[in-house]
């Protein structure tokens, strides 16, 4: 074993999981043969512990590095805040740079909140807007992250969530008494989300933008007018889908304006920065409630974000990393067609993902991810680009990608037997509880 991998055997006797973050988990990729661990990274590359080097052609720590890793502006800029000083008794002043700057970007919000995680974002989000409507019931529709509120809406069924990124979240530690507090309804389904406003008393809407699909029927539209004929907060959750298609929320480019909307992974191109952004009348009800955390006041966070906004702006990122998802998700249809294949691409363009159709799809993943990391890549059925991700890469990862395919064809056409082709356990799909 490599020692990233022992490394990972020793945390699971550590830290429940393995690992901080679901997504990060070895068994998500390669079980037994994942680095697991890196001790550098540049660009799209990545060294792991023992020193071997890695295109990352996968999900880019997350899609948290639009601007590619330790890009030099930003990182200069964390280093002079580090020189001078992360925290102090006093507040750090770029927090009210950051929030003038997310007002200037969206103009319909007034009022800004901050946190350092997603989670955090929706849990925030959440709070104010239950007290502004003086209402407990929430519809949702989409991920917004682990806490009590959001995966109570399991309590009445398992599955409730199940079509909503991660399937086999046990709501195990959440309080029985939030059961019928939260009501998933699917996108692109207007009718459902009537009923459940008439029928529950929804006091709040929060809803991913899009995630694998666009709005159909004016869908969006419809979301928006209901919720303001019955005085409902809606909420858009652009933690993942914020600054990729367009400079700041994706819910401009559909003519539709939240009452609230929170950003994460692309804010601070690394670094730890969310923001909740909203109108002032509900804004103002975090007065009355309380929402307050100490390193919700470090420097990091906003001096990173302030530089990446400033970068993305001049680079005009989302136009690159939109275009070149747009390029990525063609090749992938086209290979499979040369060799028979049939495969579904689905997500925004810059977080494109492809699934074999075939009762052996999981299994195909991880036999990609096998021996693409043979040929010196992080690879799977994903691609979150980034600005580093650029033509000449690219063009090595398809190259190197299409004997894989090959052998894929090969399987499906009986030529092979994928289980006699697979070095370890097949990936996970969901969420597993980890032995």
């Amino acid at each position: 074993m490599r020692t990233g991998q022992e490394l990972y055997k020793k945390a699971k006797t550590l830290i429940p999981g393995g690992t901080m973050l679901l997504s990060k988990r070895p068994e998500m990729f390669l079980p037994d043969n994942w680095p697991a661990y890196y001790s550098r990274s540049k660009g799209c590359t990545v060294w792991d512990l023992d020193g071997n080097e890695y295109l990352d052609l996968s999900i880019m720590g997350i899609g948290t590095n639009v601007l590619g890793y330790a890009h030099d502006e930003v990182d200069a800029a964390v280093m002079d805040t580090v020189r001078k000083g992360n925290m102090t008794t006093l507040n750090c002043p770029e927090e009210v740079y950051l929030a003038e700057r997310l007002v200037e970007i969206n103009p319909w919000a007034d009022m800004v909140r901050f946190a350092r995680s997603g989670g955090e974002a929706n849990a925030i989000a959440i709070r104010i807007a239950r007290a502004a409507s003086g209402k407990d019931k929430v519809a949702i529709c989409g991920y917004h992250g682990w806490h009590d509120w959001y995966l109570s809406a399991n309590l009445s069924t398992n599955e409730s969530l199940s079509g909503h990124l991660l399937p086999g979240l046990n709501p195990e530690g959440v309080p029985k008494n939030l059961v019928n507090t939260v009501f998933p309804f699917n996108y692109n389904n207007f009718e459902e989300l009537e009923t459940l406003v008439r029928e529950q008393d929804i006091g709040v809407i929060k809803m991913e933008v899009s995630r694998n699909k666009g709005p159909e029927n004016n869908f969006l539209q419809k979301v928006r007018e209901l919720a303001t004929r019955k005085n409902i907060v809606l909420i858009f959750d652009e933690c993942t889908s914020g600054f990729r298609q367009t400079f700041g929320g994706l819910h401009t480019l559909y003519g539709v304006e939240p009452d609230m909307a929170m950003y994460g992974k692309t804010l601070g191109n690394g670094y730890a920065i969310t923001a909740v952004v909203g109108k002032r009348a509900i804004m103002e009800m975090a007065q009355k409630t309380f929402i307050s955390s100490t390193f919700w006041t470090e420097r990091i966070g906003p001096t990173a974000a302030l530089k990446t906004l400033e970068v993305m702006e001049r680079e005009k990122s989302w136009e690159y990393i939109t275009a070149t998802g747009r390029k990525i998700a063609a090749e992938w249809q086209a290979m499979a067609i040369r060799h028979g294949l049939t495969l579904t691409t689905a997500g925004l363009p810059a977080l494109i993902s492809f699934s074999f159709s075939s009762d052996n799809a999981l299994k195909y993943k991880t036999l990609i991810t096998q021996e693409m990391l043979k040929k010196s890549y992080l690879a799977s059925n994903s691609v979150y680009v980034s600005m580093a991700h650029t033509e000449p890469i690219l063009k090595q990862y398809f190259e190197e990608l299409e004997p894989v395919f090959q052998v894929i064809a090969e399987c499906e056409k009986g030529k092979q037997d994928i289980g006699n082709l697979l070095e370890g356990p097949v990936c996970h799909a969901g969420f597993k509880r980890l032995n």
